[in-house]
């Protein structure tokens, strides 16, 4: 590799998601600043026995256009399904013919909180009643978490560097900093990175309301998840996938690539505190965040918008702003903070994904979107959340958060690019 690596600039030049909100970027980011919300009652399964019977679901679902095959996207779980899609749209997006760039320098980090629940649930059922010989031979390979990024890499015959993330609800943005380290370390030119998530079955159901983490709002849906809202009880369950196009600057140059923006830092760190409760004061996220500032070089001035966490639960929120105040200071209330999981639930180990696309479009259009069902705010959570209505700004620098069960925490930065 020819020059320092520090000098490689990484541009993010395609998106795709597939939410309740939308399958194409554009229609997403149009519903998301609409103040639009994907929560209804679940479809897929009786939910009468849950005590949480809503979830924000992608409905209608078709995977079989993203796929070589019907029978290739039969043997794909409903999350590598997602991740096939996305990855596609994302492809579609950036305008990238893989026909003329060097495969083994495009790579695949797609990865995934929890993998093949379906698949789990589906094939248990089976053992249970015929016994193990009647079991699929593909379950293995469907329930396993790295397949959405598998996949998508033998479909597309990308030969470069191939990781499936998995950290709860912080996997997509580590696969994002992990691509960007891939493409700046000068391991690859191109990589498409982000998450998957399908876990809206009565088993990840159960699970998450046996620790009463989820709203049970059940009358009132669209209003369920309410960030930094001080009736908020819990969040919402979603599912999707997001995939985020990075590029080395010049080779996306030298194709013509539209660039929405530059990738410029990324934070990593781990609270060592407890299975699913957030650090003191937000202390590991604080931490994060100020490692993603390093990284780009970048004050914390130098921010305009960021992109909460902000789940709608009780301690989560309140320690993503104290997190936020402790690293910004002065200039945290001169910020625009939203979560955009009260209109797409959260979508777990894709959240991350799906909210950076929300971020470079926040960057392109200098429009950041809102934080719907903030009605009635929580004292303790006394920052600008660009409640209700989206909000015309310029936005130079973007950061996104994402932190997960088991104490991990993950940020990345964005700017204009220039």
């Amino acid at each position: 590799m020819a020059g320092n690596w520090t000098e490689r600039r990484v541009v993010v030049t395609g998106i795709g998601v597939v939410s309740a909100l939308g399958r194409n970027p554009l229609v997403f980011w149009d519903n998301v600043l609409a103040g639009k919300c994907g929560v209804q009652p679940i479809t897929a399964f009786d939910a009468s026995a849950f005590t949480t019977r809503i979830a924000a679901e992608v409905k209608d679902f078709d995977p079989v256009p993203a796929f070589p095959s019907a029978k290739d996207a039969r043997r794909a779980d409903r999350f590598a399904q997602f991740a096939v899609f996305a990855a596609e749209e994302a492809l579609r997006d950036s305008g990238l013919d893989l026909n003329t760039v060097d495969l083994d320098q495009v790579g695949t980090f797609i990865g995934s909180g929890i993998g093949g629940l379906h698949t789990i649930e589906e094939q248990h059922k089976v053992y249970l009643a015929k016994g193990p010989s009647r079991l699929s031979p593909f379950m293995i390979p469907m329930l396993i978490l790295n397949m959405g990024s598998g996949l998508f890499s033998m479909f597309r015959n990308l030969r470069g560097p191939n990781v499936a993330t998995c950290s709860a609800c912080a996997t997509a943005t580590h696969a994002l900093g992990e691509a960007w380290r891939t493409v700046k370390m000068g391991d690859a030119n191109v990589m498409f990175a982000g998450g998957c998530e399908a876990a809206i079955v009565p088993l990840g159901l159960g699970g998450f309301c046996a620790m009463r983490a989820l709203s049970t709002r059940n009358d009132d849906p669209q209003r369920a998840s309410r960030p930094f809202d001080r009736d908020r009880d819990g969040f919402v369950m979603g599912e999707g996938g997001g995939v985020i196009v990075l590029e080395e600057l010049q080779h996306a140059k030298a194709r013509g690539a539209r660039i929405y923006a530059e990738l410029a830092g990324y934070g990593n760190t781990a609270d060592a505190h407890h299975l699913t409760t957030p650090a003191p004061a937000g202390e590991g996220a604080a931490r994060c965040m100020r490692m993603a500032l390093r990284s780009a070089g970048m004050n914390p001035e130098d921010i305009s918008y960021i992109n909460a966490h902000g789940t709608s639960t009780p301690q989560g929120d309140i320690a993503e702003t104290q997190a936020i105040k402790t690293v910004f200071g002065g200039h945290a209330r001169k910020l625009a903070v939203s979560s955009t999981k009260g209109a797409t639930g959260h979508m777990l180990g894709a959240a991350g994904a799906v909210e950076m696309a929300l971020c470079v479009k926040a960057i392109e259009c200098d429009v950041v979107p809102p934080t719907i069902n903030l009605e009635n705010p929580d004292p303790e959570c006394d920052l600008d959340y660009v409640p209700g209505a989206a909000r015309e700004m310029r936005v130079d620098a973007i950061v996104n958060n994402s932190f997960g069960f088991g104490g991990h925490n993950a940020t990345v930065i964005a700017r204009k690019f220039a």
